[in-house]
């Protein structure tokens, strides 16, 4: 039997125990790690493997002793409740014996639950579970996880009140992220949100989402991009205090100005143009780079980048002049252009 989306979700939310047997592939190892992980968890709970519950194999093991397959799914554990026998990195080749063990399968057996990577239309693999009626096929593609997916992986860590532009903010964000940085991001937000019952914001998305740029660096760009000179000096000694890097900071000045420049040249305006970045721009953040495409505009925009490369070529030849002085120049000129 083949399952997919709201369906696949589901089953692997709750697998019936007395199916024989699941298979979890696809081209993302991640992504099918943590399906195979959620699983086996609601199969034989929290305390399974501590009692001898979960039987691990990989493909390599298998190949070795193929008796271990059937020893594992018959063996009983010294605790009550149901087992899993786990085998990772399937293959087709494996396919002939793993037929033999389903057959064999009866009521009481371990569960047998098989990841692989990504598998064919005719995968022999594939088409041994999906003809079975005793046995379940979900494979993981390129789609990223639905809104359903994410809401009930929330709703698993507690977190159920979730405003729309919020969920919207992580819906964009699940396209753009790794599934490993996604579910990261999820479990830090639920740990954020413990005990407070009001809900999520997009701006509290925004504030945990990865690869924010540092509070300070992202303060002088932005005191740069909206023509505040007085404010670059104060906060140019405060990273140059911190240690951050002059070509590290002439890069996140380059990234920051070659959005704003795109923002300002897509013919739907700076807040479509962002719209259509990935990654996504969220938050306050989005807001004041709206702002500041609409001031800067395409032309200004360009001249800022130009202004930064020069100054990024400088910073890797063999000039001796300072280079945390070299960028606060930079962005001191493009805060005095009009």
């Amino acid at each position: 039997m083949r399952l997919s989306g709201p369906s696949a979700a589901k089953y692997l939310a709750k697998p019936d125990a007395t199916k024989a047997g699941l298979l979890i592939f696809g081209a993302d190892p991640m992504r099918v790690a943590m399906k195979r992980q959620e699983a086996i968890l609601a199969l034989i709970g929290p305390e399974g493997e501590a009692e001898m519950r979960l039987a691990r194999m990989t493909a390599a093991d298998l190949r070795r002793d193929g008796a271990a397959l059937s020893d594992a799914l018959r063996a009983q554990s010294f605790f009550p409740g149901p087992r899993v026998a786990f085998v990772e990195d399937a293959g087709d080749g494996l396919a002939p014996l793993l037929a033999t063990a389903l057959s064999d399968w009866r009521p009481g057996d371990a569960v047998l639950v098989v990841t692989a990577g990504e598998l064919k239309g005719k995968s022999a693999l594939k088409k041994l579970f999906e003809d079975r009626g005793d046995t379940v096929s979900i494979g993981f593609y390129d789609d990223p996880p639905t809104r359903e997916e994410i809401e009930a992986e929330l709703a698993r860590a507690g977190l159920s009140a979730i405003a729309p532009a919020a969920m919207t903010d992580l819906t964009a964000l699940s396209r753009a992220l790794d599934p490993g940085d996604f579910r990261q991001m999820l479990e830090k937000i639920a740990l954020y949100k413990w005990g407070d019952a009001t809900p999520l914001a997009p701006e509290e998305v925004a504030a945990l989402a990865p690869g924010t740029i540092e509070a300070e660096v992202d303060e002088v760009i932005h005191a740069a991009a909206e023509k505040r000179r007085s404010a670059i000096g104060t906060l140019m000694r405060r990273l140059e205090g911190q240690g951050v890097a002059p070509v590290t900071l002439c890069i996140m000045a380059l990234r920051h100005f070659r959005s704003l420049h795109l923002a300002a040249s897509d013919p739907g305006g700076p807040e479509a143009g962002l719209t259509r970045m990935r990654p996504p721009v969220f938050g306050p953040r989005r807001d004041a780079m709206v702002r500041q495409a609409q001031g800067l505009g395409r032309a200004q925009a360009e001249r800022a980048l130009q202004l930064l490369l020069e100054t990024d070529l400088t910073l890797r030849s063999s000039s001796r002049a300072p280079g945390m002085a070299l960028v606060e120049r930079a962005l001191l000129r493009i805060a005095s252009v009009r």
